[in-house]
């Protein structure tokens, strides 16, 4: 039994590989650039939506020593106005970027470890002022 060949001919004229995306913009009265002013709308409303989400509130992350081991834990506290559903995605995602065991306890998120810095960067991204305190 042979085998059928994979190959995609490159010759002809009605080749889906000549075709232009665009070619039947021309036929229902488009052009290429007609479509140009609804995108720079959206990337307008998206920016919009950024300065929007810039300040979710001020952020406490500050580090101390765990109870029984003596080693570091890095706490996040002082969230307002969030649900503990939201909470706990933050610390999926402390976790998995910091490659460290975590918990949410009391409305704080506690990863194991100094971790201040990565903490600190997932934050903002998600839009909340973050401030450094205690050791």
């Amino acid at each position: 039994m042979g085998k059928k060949s994979k190959k995609i001919a490159v010759e002809g004229s009605r080749n889906e590989l000549n075709v232009s995306p665009f070619g039947v913009l021309g036929s229902i009265g488009l052009t290429e650039n007609s479509l140009l002013p609804n995108l720079l709308e959206v990337e307008k409303t998206q920016e919009l939506s950024k300065q929007k989400k810039k300040s979710r509130g001020r952020v406490e992350v500050l580090r101390q020593r765990s109870a029984g081991s003596g080693g570091w834990s890095t706490i996040a506290k002082n969230f307002v106005g969030i649900s503990v559903e939201e909470k706990n995605s933050l610390k999926k995602t402390m976790q998995k970027r910091c490659g460290a065991g975590g918990t949410l306890k009391n409305g704080n998120i506690e990863i194991q470890g100094d971790k201040r810095e990565e903490m600190r960067d997932i934050l903002e991204s998600a839009g909340f002022r973050v401030v450094f305190a205690g050791g």
